[in-house]
This record gives structure tokens, sequence and C-alpha cells, in this order.
């Protein structure tokens, strides 16, 4: 059985090199020499497959974001958009300013190659509280229609996730960045604007356009 110190150095290593090179420029290999494991074939004996360890790095960073997003809505108790943005973003944010995380980088990555389906495979007790800002934030936008909805709140969270891997790469490279209390005010100020922007007549005419096929496909942000 690995060690938790061994298998922690691993999942930190195929982050690191998961945002760095993306999914198809990382071999189990590589992670195992930056894991600084002697035996190539760690990585594998171990977690089994490169998409196993997509879900254990998943698995490894969700479980403190997710109890920091319980312990802003009880505290908070948010009852209006910007407040139930703030409570799901915050901690995603904040993820980026930790020495040594890669996180946001290898999210943002998995997005651009159209792998976020790998999130779809996590246990549902990772994956509720989205599900709950999901919900909430729809609730608290009636006058968008569906689809429009779920795509805006959908890209919402990539805006956020998108946002953070830029600065936090900017961090590691020792570029100048704006204060996080600046930079995160700001961030949900357009998010905030952009969740509630009235629908232009010329969305609702394209959307009118649309065929039922097209508007039923389901969203991968």
């Amino acid at each position: 059985m690995v060690q938790p110190a061994a298998k922690e150095h691993i999942i930190l290593a195929a982050e690191r090199l998961f945002a760095e090179r993306g999914l198809d420029g990382t071999s189990l290999r590589q992670i195992s020499a930056a894991a600084g494991n002697g035996n190539n074939t760690a990585v594998q004996y171990h977690f089994g497959s490169k998409e196993r360890l997509i879900q254990a790095i998943f698995e490894y960073r969700l479980h403190d974001l997710n109890a920091r997003r319980r312990a802003l809505v009880a505290e908070r108790r948010p009852s209006d958009i910007r407040a139930w943005l703030e409570c799901h973003v915050i901690p995603v944010l904040e993820q980026g300013e930790r020495e040594g995380s890669h996180y946001l980088s290898f999210v943002a990555n998995l997005h651009q190659h159209g792998r976020s389906d790998v999130l779809e495979r996590l246990s549902p007790e990772l994956l509720a509280p989205t599900q709950r800002f999901r919900e909430r934030a729809g609730a608290l936008l009636p006058h968008l229609p569906e689809p429009l909805r779920s795509h805006r709140i959908a890209q919402t969270m990539v805006f956020s996730v998108h946002a953070g891997s830029e600065r936090e790469q900017s961090r590691a490279r020792d570029g100048h960045v704006l204060p996080f209390a600046i930079h995160l005010r700001d961030l949900l100020d357009g998010l905030v604007g952009f969740l509630q922007a009235p629908v232009s007549p010329a969305t609702l005419a394209a959307l009118d356009e649309s065929t039922p096929h097209e508007l039923s496909l389901p969203l991968h942000p």
C-alpha cells in the first residue's frame, strides 16, 4: 500500500505537469520521475490509469475547497446572487493563492481540451456543492430563459477558473498581479453583472431560430 506522503507527491507532480503540458503531453513515467519515484511504473501501479490519477487530483483538492464553501454558506447565509457567487467562487480563487498549487491551471487545461467530462465521474458528495450553487443561482435568475440561464451559470464558473489560472501562472512567474482583495471583488462585480444582464432582443431572436435539438444538447463548460 502506498504511503500517504508518496501518494501526495505523485498527485502534486501530476497536477503541475498536467497544468504545464496538458494531458496528452504528460506521460505516467514523467509524473513518476517528477514525484521523485525511481520506479517508472509507480503511478500506474498505484492509480491504474491517467483517468484515475486525474480523479485523484480532484479528490485531493475538492475536499478542502468544498469544506470552505460550506463554511462560507453557514457563516453568510446567502440569499442573493452575489452572496451565493461569493460562497462558491471565493474558495476557487483562494486556491490559486496557495504556494505550490497548480490546481486552477490544471482545471483550465481540462476545459480547453474538452475534458470536463472527467468531473461527471466524481462522487456525488464532491459534486454536491456545485450542484447546490447551480440550483440556488438558477432560482435567483428568473428573468433568464433556459438554456440561457444554465449557460450563464456554467460560463461564470469557467470564467472564475480561467481568471484564477491566469493569476496563478503570473504569480508563479513572479509577474505583477493586483492585490487579491481587489482582484476578487472586481471579478465578482463582472460575474454578477454577466449573470444579471438582461437578454437582448437579438439573443432572444437567435434563441427562437434554434431547433429544439440544438437547445436540448448538454452543456459542457
